[in-house]
Formats: structure tokens, C-alpha cells, sequence
């Protein structure tokens, strides 16, 4: 079974608070995304579905708007007791603190569905091969995984601002455990169809996205979460001071009279049992 215990000391330690603490701005900023693929799933009554990697529950319950029966999992207790909160009495969800990785699954499910959630597996192969087994025969694979940064600025700006103040170290292997490890359609094909998917299918979502309506709005999330908040872990205060007007000049320079609007790049990959 895939292990992904390093993901997991991650998100259950300052991540899932960052993440927690800025829900509302991410669910707001990735709507445009998710609702692609929420439509894609077809949901309905009848229909059971597994939601890998739901954080703080806003697809989940989406899914369970449409009528479906839908289970959210997610490695983060963090963010598991911030989608019961919200699920409160509501019938037809459950969430579910569970590796989806290496979860036992009875083969039941019509739908695995996943907005960004499933990109971080150490071994991916086995964690595809594993959520297969929780599909019934014909069941579908539905997933929004990031195109590659170039494509996403939203996210290359000040991973690209950042780049003087960062420490020296090895370039990163851009299909390691992270947002862009899907990125590349071959890769992730090769990886689907080893887990014994077929049927696999690429649909491009591009999307403007709003990260706020001024530079000081943008930021309060650059703080918490992305490649800024990932430097300033690691550098001394001026460096990191450094840092913090460097994004914030970059973003500045794409304020605009409707707020700060960037493109962004997904692929909703599918796939059936």
C-alpha cells in the first residue's frame, strides 16, 4: 500500500491550520474550477460517491446538493472537523479523517471524484490502484488535478518573485508528491492505466480566476498558503521581508478595476473502472 505519512505530519500540522483559516477565500478564488468538475460528476440520487482530498467539505456537499450520497475524506483532522461543522445535521454526507491511499474500500462507490486532491500521493500507481477498488465495475474516475505553472500564474507569480531569496537547493522533480505531479498528460495516463483504469480522457479547464480585490487581500492568503508562505518558514526576517514586497509587487502590478484576476489551468481527468 502507498504511504504517505510525510503528507500527513504536513497537513495535520501548520498547513491544515493555514488552510482552515483561509477556506472561505480558497473555496471563493477555486469555484470556477470546482464547478466544472462538480457538473462533470453528474450527480443524482442513487449515485454514491467518494470525494478524495475534501479538506474542509465545499465539493462534498455540493455533490450532496445534487441528491448524491457522498463520503469526504481527507488526511487533515483539521479540516475534517471544519467539514462537519459546516455538514452540521445534514443527511446523505459523512466526512472521514482516512488516507485515501490505503483506505479499504468494499467496491461500491459509482463515482471517485476530486478537486486537487490527489495529486500527493508518494506512490501513486498503488493509490490509484487502491481507489479503483472502491469503484463498482463501470464505476467513473473524476478528478481536477493543475496544469503545469506556466499555465497557472496565479500560482508561477510569486513562486517566480520569490526565486533571489530562495536557499540554495536541488531543483524539485516536478512529478514528487505536489500541486503540479499530474500535470503532465502522458505521466498521469501511464500512472492510470498501470492501476488499471481505461477509458482515460483529458478535458482542459481554463478559467479566470479572482484572487481578491486589491493587493493587500492577495496577500493575506500569500502568507498562509503557496510558495511565500513555504519561504518564509525557512529564511530570517529580512530576508523574508524581502520576500513579502517582492510578491506583493508582482501582484500589484495586475490590480485592475475589477480586483486581481489571474488565469488558471486544470485537467479534468476521467476514467472509468
Amino acid at each position: 500500500m502507498a504511504n504517505n505519512e510525510e503528507q500527513s505530519a504536513y497537513w495535520n500540522g501548520q498547513m491544515g491550520d493555514a488552510w482552515v483559516s483561509v477556506e472561505t477565500y480558497i473555496d471563493r478564488m477555486l469555484s470556477p474550477l470546482s464547478d466544472v468538475a462538480v457538473k462533470a460528476a453528474d450527480a443524482k440520487s442513487g449515485t454514491k460517491i467518494l470525494d478524495v482530498g475534501c479538506g474542509c467539505g465545499p465539493t462534498t456537499l455540493k455533490l450532496a446538493d445534487l441528491g448524491a450520497e457522498v463520503l469526504g475524506v481527507d488526511i487533515s483532522q483539521k479540516m475534517i472537523d471544519r467539514a462537519n461543522e459546516h455538514a452540521g445535521e445534514r443527511s446523505g454526507v459523512s466526512f472521514k479523517v482516512a488516507d485515501a491511499a490505503s483506505e479499504h474500500y468494499n467496491g461500491d462507490y459509482d463515482i471517485v471524484f476530486s478537486r486537487f486532491g490527489v495529486m500527493f500521493f508518494d506512490d501513486p500507481v498503488a493509490a490509484f490502484n487502491n481507489l479503483r477498488s472502491a469503484l463498482k465495475p463501470g464505476g467513473r474516475l473524476n478528478v481536477l488535478v493543475w496544469q503545469a505553472p506556466v499555465k497557472n500564474p496565479w500560482m508561477s507569480l510569486p513562486a517566480r518573485a520569490i526565486e533571489p531569496y530562495q536557499p540554495d537547493a536541488p531543483a524539485p522533480d516536478p512529478k514528487d508528491p505536489g500541486p503540479f505531479a499530474m500535470a503532465d498528460r502522458d505521466y498521469t495516463r501511464d500512472i492510470l492505466t498501470q492501476a488499471g483504469f481505461t477509458d482515460i480522457e483529458f478535458v482542459d479547464v481554463e478559467k479566470s480566476i479572482n484572487l481578491g480585490k486589491d493587493v493587500d487581500e492577495v496577500m493575506d492568503f500569500q502568507t498562509y498558503v503557496g510558495p511565500l508562505s513555504r519561504l518564509l518558514e525557512v529564511v530570517d526576517e529580512a530576508t523574508g521581508m524581502l520576500a513579502i514586497q517582492a510578491v506583493r509587487e508582482e501582484f500589484g502590478a495586475q490590480q485592475t478595476n475589477d480586483g486581481i484576476n489571474l488565469s488558471a489551468s486544470a485537467l479534468l481527468v476521467k476514467a472509468t473502472r
